[in-house]
């Protein structure tokens, strides 16, 4: 019995084994949970492909698939009282580890303090290196409110953040 594929699957392919890691990433930071962002990026990647006959511009797919990862993230946390799922202590099979250093962990967890939207506007323009206009066309709203997302986020993350000691003084 053969299975029939789809003739782009090929051309999706290869933006998958280039795109997954990154996208899962920036999923990872805005939940700060692994497993939760593995989830955020397969739907990102699904909707993409369902997408991708429709799609005319796929130089402009990073930032497509990034606004589905952004976009499932806030819907989720809007929909705080349903949860599919009851998260456990306990991970079903160890977590693969990603090569961090402390700061970074202490990093991820005080990103964590920070509110879902402004969360996103941090992620995605100091981390995905988006400038204001982009990241302003992928969360839908004006340049304005990503400035003062990204300035209240800044100073949430900033009190959750312990003093590093300068080097050189």
């Amino acid at each position: 019995m053969s299975r029939s594929s789809a003739p782009w699957d090929g051309e999706f392919s290869a933006y998958f084994a280039r795109s997954a890691r990154a996208l899962r990433t920036t999923a990872y930071l805005l939940c700060h949970d692994w497993h939760r962002a593995e989830d955020l990026a397969q739907a990102a990647l699904l909707k993409l492909y369902l997408a991708w006959p429709r799609l005319s511009h796929h130089d402009a797919l990073d930032a497509y698939a990034r606004r589905v990862v952004v976009r499932t993230f806030l819907a989720e946390n809007r929909r705080v009282r349903f949860r599919r799922e009851h998260l456990t202590d306990a991970p079903p099979e160890p977590l693969s580890p990603e090569p961090d250093v402390e700061q970074s962990v202490v990093l991820a967890d005080a990103l964590a303090a920070v509110p879902p939207r402004q969360r996103a506007v941090l992620v995605l323009r100091y981390f995905n290196d988006l400038s204001v206009d982009e990241t302003a066309r992928t969360l839908r709203c004006s340049a304005g409110t990503v400035k003062s997302q990204a300035a209240r986020g800044l100073a949430t993350l900033r009190q959750h953040l312990p003093a590093f000691p300068m080097e050189g003084r």
